[in-house]
């Protein structure tokens, strides 16, 4: 369990606090619009109505106290960056920014955030991803170059065995799990067998699956 901070109640911001809720963590949410923050006060381990430009009320939250603090602030560019630059200045162990384009994201990192996101943009990437190929039900980013992936099994590795596939070397990926229908295998072995209706789960450099992806659709 984490302690967590969430400035703005967006629809981001709501949402990101309702799922941190739900995982069990300790979170204060604030916003200086009482009418976001209202409906939800009591759900929340706290919850405070305020101006978060204003140092003064950033300092009575008790910064030190929060493992990870969000600014999820969209509308005002300037209040996020001030916000930020003043987190880091008062000593908050890491901040998560939110931006809407490049520019604002290489300024927050710049005033003191550790991590700046894009929801929308990292939505419709994916979205974008599952809907443009058939080959890919589901993706995680977890670097800039690496993410997980929800792939097929492709109908010639039926019957075959995941180590007499070698697809470490030969595809630069690695089988992390392998899901059918409603069943899980973690790491499954070298001896493990596909079968029809398996979907992997795979890790490695989005351009490697990119290709591997492009490779299924052509021989499909």
């Amino acid at each position: 369990m984490k302690s967590i901070l969430v400035i703005g109640m967006g629809r981001f911001g709501k949402h990101l606090a309702l799922k941190l809720l739900e995982l069990g963590n300790e979170v204060m949410i604030v916003d200086q619009d009482e009418e976001k923050i209202e409906p939800y006060a009591s759900l929340f381990t706290d919850s405070h109505i305020g101006d978060c430009s204003n140092e003064a009320v950033l300092r009575s939250l008790g910064i030190n106290n929060f493992d990870v603090c969000f600014v999820a602030i969209s509308e005002d560019f300037q209040a996020s960056l001030e916000i930020t630059s003043m987190l880091r200045e008062m000593g908050a162990k890491y901040i998560v920014s939110r931006a809407n384009r490049d520019r604002q994201a290489r300024f927050l990192l710049k005033v003191g955030a550790d991590e700046v996101v894009y929801p929308e943009r990292e939505i419709a990437e994916r979205l974008a991803l599952r809907f443009d190929g058939k080959n890919i039900a589901d993706c995680l980013d977890l670097t800039a170059d690496y993410s997980i992936y929800e792939l097929p099994v492709p109908r010639r590795w039926m019957g075959k065995s995941v180590g007499s596939l070698e697809v470490a070397r030969r595809l630069n990926i690695n089988i992390i799990a392998v899901k059918h229908e409603d069943t899980l295998k973690p790491q499954p072995g070298a001896g493990y067998v596909f079968e029809e209706g398996d979907r992997m789960v795979v890790i490695g450099r989005s351009s490697d699956v990119m290709e591997i992806v492009s490779r299924f659709e052509r021989n499909s």
